[in-house]
């Protein structure tokens, strides 16, 4: 039980990546907060199993663009357990491809937000309850290579995660760690909606594993960051692309 004792926030945690990291904190003992936008039934889901399995959780709906939002997340986090000491910062989307040349303003400052101030707000607000603890934050392999055709908003919002979280590292530590991932290729609803088929098996046959990456691949390196079984990282940003990009 390596969180027993401790409580996690979790944001976009009604599916994917969100949903099998809650579910993973969880069975090592930690009290989890799940948020989530429009995913309803599946953070109520989440909570079921979690409860079943005896864990502790709730599920609290929050726009994280909306700092109103953002308070009342932290508010019953709160009341529910008192205490914050895991955030995993899983919220965020590209929205849509759009090459620089066809992009409005309102495209690039809305992935802007989603992905990167989004987590400005919930790490402030948490930081305000987190005397020692970790933060993980999930940027992405777009932020190492600059992602897909119509990608750019969308890498160089994760490019900036990462590099919030090195500087970040270093003005909260040593009480507070702060990481990253940066997923490549897993199989979620992301690529089900942004990656041609065509792309997915071309990836399975390219990679040095030769398959695709899953929620539990990311879900247990996001265990190990938040837990003390990583004690001594902190300010990194850790590749999880099946050999595809090395760093």
């Amino acid at each position: 039980m390596k969180l027993k004792g401790k409580t996690a926030i979790v944001t976009g945690g009604g599916r994917d990546i969100g949903s099998a990291t809650a579910i993973k904190l969880a069975s090592e003992g930690a009290n989890v907060a799940i948020n989530y936008f429009a995913s309803s039934a599946g953070a109520d889901a989440t909570v079921a199993t979690i409860e079943a399995a005896g864990g502790n959780a709730i599920a609290v709906q929050g726009d994280l663009n909306n700092q109103a939002d953002v308070d009342v997340l932290i508010e019953q986090t709160m009341d529910a357990f008192g205490s914050i000491d895991v955030l995993v910062n899983n919220a965020g989307g590209l929205i849509a491809r759009k090459t620089i040349a066809e992009m409005e303003l309102e495209h690039w400052n809305a992935v802007m937000t989603l992905n990167l101030t989004s987590t400005f707000m919930m790490t402030k607000a948490c930081l305000a309850h987190m005397k020692t603890g970790a933060i993980v934050n999930l940027a992405s392999q777009a932020g190492r290579d600059g992602g897909g055709a119509g990608a750019v908003a969308y890498a160089a919002s994760k490019g900036a995660v990462m590099t919030m979280t090195r500087g970040l590292a270093k003005e909260i530590g040593p009480d507070i760690r702060v990481n990253a991932l940066c997923p490549g290729m897993i199989d979620t609803d992301f690529h089900n909606i942004h990656t041609p088929d065509a792309g997915r098996r071309g990836f399975e046959a390219n990679a040095p594993l030769k398959r695709q990456g899953n929620v539990e691949d990311a879900a247990n390196l996001v265990l190990f960051l938040a837990c003390d079984d990583s004690a001594f990282i902190t300010g990194t940003n850790i590749d999880l692309n099946g050999g595809m990009l090395f760093s």
